[in-house]
C-alpha cells in the first residue's frame, strides 16, 4: 500500500485539525501532470467527495509541488514518503481530511522467463522485504 495524503505549509488554517473535504472547496491546488498516478489519485478523491478545486499549477516532479506548498502557493496531495524530510523539520503539514490517507497499490512489474539484472534483483528483493516498513516510517514521520 502506497498512502497518498494532502499537505499545507504548516501556518495553513487547516493545519492541525481535522478537516472535512468540503473544506477543500475552492481551495487552490498544485497538481502533478496529467496522467500521473498521484493526478488521477487526487481526481478520484476529489470527485468521490463532491468537491472541486481550483489549479494552482502543474508540474511534473514532487519536489517541485513540495518546494511550492511550502512557498504558500496552495495545497499538494502528494505520496507520503516523498515528505519524510519535510514533515521532520516542520516545513510541510500534512492536512487530517476525512477518507486520507488515499491508499494506492504499487507492484513490481518484470518480464516472465527473462533474469533480472543483479541490481534489479536487490531492487526487487529491497522493496519485498522493506517497502511497507520505509513508508509505514515516513507515515510515523507525520501523522
Amino acid at each position: 500500500e502506497h498512502p497518498q495524503v494532502i499537505i499545507a505549509p504548516p501556518s495553513d488554517p487547516l493545519a492541525g485539525r481535522p478537516v472535512t473535504p468540503r473544506e477543500l472547496r475552492e481551495r487552490i491546488f498544485l497538481l502533478r501532470e496529467p496522467g500521473s498516478g498521484t493526478r488521477a489519485t487526487m481526481e478520484s478523491f476529489l470527485t468521490d467527495a463532491g468537491i472541486s478545486v481550483q489549479t494552482g499549477m502543474e508540474a511534473g516532479s514532487n519536489e517541485t509541488i513540495k518546494q511550492a506548498v511550502i512557498a504558500g502557493m496552495g495545497l499538494g496531495f502528494i505520496s507520503v514518503h516523498t515528505i519524510a524530510l519535510e514533515l521532520a523539520t516542520g516545513r510541510l503539514a500534512v492536512l487530517d481530511v476525512a477518507d486520507t490517507p488515499v491508499l494506492r497499490h504499487w507492484h513490481i512489474l518484470f518480464r516472465q522467463g527473462r533474469h533480472l539484472s543483479p541490481a534489479a534483483e536487490a531492487f526487487k528483493g529491497f522493496v519485498e522485504n522493506n517497502g511497507a516498513a520505509c513508508i509505514a516510517r515516513a507515515m510515523d514521520t507525520g501523522l
